[in-house]
């Protein structure tokens, strides 16, 4: 079967877009006042299903440039330079895309195939290595949001990929921590995770767990067993096991409430391949909202206990032999 697979279009650029430092913060801030021009709802038909604006042509999984990019191509600039505060506004650079993981409306990466799941990591892999091969990107972040409770306005199975022309704050923080006192995810893997009460589910290759100071109820790390800095970096068989933990996971976060659960998911590569995980629900109908008090001060007050987390997410079990995974064919 032939995996149909887009490369982004060019769609003109946005003179509404980009970067502007921040001198409280000292960390740049994307200004994109030309996606508030995007539709909040397609006005018709679904564009991500076969036939539909954005896949025309049947496909497994696909990848194309969003048309209200807030990052686009352009020459490298030098955000590392001296005295930065010199020039408060450059011009927006790196890329945006959408990521679909099946024509099939209804599904998702947990309702999916593990062969089908395999598809998208292939797909995630290729144009990480893509992108990162340009000139003006140093970091790609892949992540998904699912359902408007999180800002998703298509439903559609999707996710996206941002290549940044820097690397954000997030991941940097992550990088410079592991430059000043080691790897934590190496420690913690290689500890065994302690007493196993955080810990989800595990394979081979990869472990899901919940972190030790989660500031989000329910918040999952999934990392490699071993130390791979990025996803094209890992093998067949790592790529398999990635796909079955992944939606393992996935389908233990269905299972939690018995609802199809809203989720943001973000890969953080460079350092210690890993996946962050988190929920905006902290039970089955109360959300856990981030207020004043958590941003105003930077710490955030998580209602429910890690180590409680695991549990439930532990008995909320794999998905069953018998359920039926969807793959599409073309």
């Amino acid at each position: 079967m032939q995996e149909l697979v887009g490369e982004p279009t060019n769609r003109g650029r946005d003179p509404e877009s980009e970067f502007r430092f921040d001198l409280l913060t000292r960390e740049w801030v994307a200004i994109t006042g030309g996606r508030q021009k995007r539709p909040n709802l397609p006005l018709k038909d679904c564009p991500f299903c076969v036939g539909g604006l954005e896949a025309a042509e049947p496909y497994l999984v696909k990848s194309f440039r969003n048309r209200w990019p807030a990052l686009m191509p352009g020459e490298a600039i030098d955000f590392a330079q001296p005295g930065r505060e010199s020039a408060l506004t450059v011009p927006s650079r790196g890329a945006a895309e959408v990521v679909l993981y099946s024509p099939d409306h209804d599904a998702s990466l947990a309702s999916l195939s593990c062969e089908h799941v395999r598809r998208v990591i292939d797909l995630w892999a290729g144009r990480t290595e893509t992108l990162m091969a340009r000139p003006e990107i140093k970091y790609v972040l892949v992540f998904e949001n699912r359902s408007a409770e999180v800002g998703a306005t298509i439903a559609h199975p999707h996710g996206q990929i941002y290549a940044f022309p820097f690397i954000p704050p997030a991941a940097a923080r992550e990088v410079a921590v592991a430059a000043e006192f080691g790897c934590p995810l190496c420690a913690e893997v290689g500890r065994g995770l302690g007493d196993g009460s955080r810990l989800v589910t595990a394979n081979d290759s990869f472990l899901a767990f919940t972190r030790f100071a989660a500031g989000w109820p329910f918040e999952l790390l999934i990392a490699s067993r071993k130390h791979i800095f990025d996803l094209f970096a890992l093998d067949d068989r790592r790529r398999n096991d990635l796909a079955n933990l992944l939606r393992d996971t996935l389908a233990r976060y269905d299972r939690l409430f018995n609802q199809r659960l809203p989720y943001m998911l973000w890969l953080h590569a460079g350092v210690h391949l890993h996946f962050h995980l988190v929920t905006p629900r902290r039970q089955a109908d109360a959300v856990r909202f981030v207020a004043a008090g958590e941003l105003g001060s930077g710490v955030l007050f998580n209602p429910v206990k890690p180590e409680d987390a695991a549990a439930r997410l532990r008995a909320a079990g794999p998905p069953k032999l018998n359920e039926q995974a969807t793959t599409e064919t073309v």
